[in-house]
C-alpha cells in the first residue's frame, strides 16, 4: 500500500517531469504506476488515505465463546495431551467419545 505522502509526492513528481518535457507515460513507468491510478491520485476520486481499516466488519459467526476456548484449554493442558498436536488430540477424544 502507498502511503499518502507518498501519492502526493509521485502525482507532484509526474507533473514536474511532464512540464519539463517528459513523456506522459515514461513517467507512469517510471514511477510504477499505471496511468489510470495516476488519474484517480490526481482528480482525487480515490482517497488518499486507506479506508480499509475503517470498514466495519461483522463478527465471525463461528468464533469460540469465552467458555468454549476454557474448556478446550483445560483439555490439551492435560498431562497425556500436553506434548501432542490437535490433529492427535482430537481423534483421541472423539474414541473416548468426547466429541
Amino acid at each position: 500500500m502507498i502511503s499518502a505522502s507518498d501519492r502526493k509526492q509521485g502525482v507532484m513528481l509526474i507533473e514536474e517531469a511532464k512540464r519539463k518535457g517528459a513523456r506522459q507515460r515514461k513517467a507512469y513507468q517510471e514511477s510504477g504506476i499505471s496511468e489510470r491510478t495516476f488519474q484517480l491520485w490526481k482528480d482525487g476520486s480515490t482517497p488518499l488515505e486507506d479506508q480499509r481499516p475503517a470498514v466495519k466488519r461483522p463478527a465471525p459467526k463461528n468464533k469460540l465463546s469465552e467458555q468454549e476456548t476454557k474448556e478446550i484449554l483445560t483439555v490439551v493442558n492435560r498431562p497425556e495431551f500436553q506434548s501432542l498436536p490437535s490433529s492427535q488430540i482430537v481423534p483421541i477424544l472423539a474414541d473416548k467419545g468426547v466429541i
